[in-house]
């Protein structure tokens, strides 16, 4: 088994609009860079980032998340907030639904298991 050494942070691979139908207040960009997928395509690393704004969320995987930069508020779907700031570690759970509200452009190392489906 070999050791898998990650880049260190640096540029975004990529950025995106927030889809129109999830946004709430924006416009928000998003910006990610997917750092290592495993063979089976389950779990992945990376660092994400997004400017200020407000967006619906939906989660069928599990997130463990270190917010590096910023200030993000979480909001479920029956109104309870957790305010997350800068250090900060934190995990969404695979059924979590609600409101990400990125108070401040932030940035996150993330931490991604998505179970398989079963079929």
């Amino acid at each position: 088994m070999k050791i898998i050494k990650l880049k260190p942070y640096g540029q975004y691979a990529e950025s995106y609009p927030t889809p129109a139908e999830k946004q709430l207040s924006g416009p928000v960009t998003q910006y990610i860079a997917n750092h290592y997928s495993d063979p089976s395509n389950q779990f992945h690393i990376g660092f994400w980032g997004s400017d200020t704004g407000s967006w619906r969320v939906s989660y069928s995987e599990y997130e463990y998340c270190q917010l590096l930069q910023g200030q993000v508020e979480l909001e479920d779907e029956q109104g309870h907030k957790t305010l997350i700031q800068a250090g900060e570690h934190f995990v969404i759970p695979a059924d979590f639904s609600g409101i990400w509200h990125s108070l401040t452009p932030c940035k996150k190392v993330y931490v991604i298991f998505e179970p398989a489906k079963a079929g």
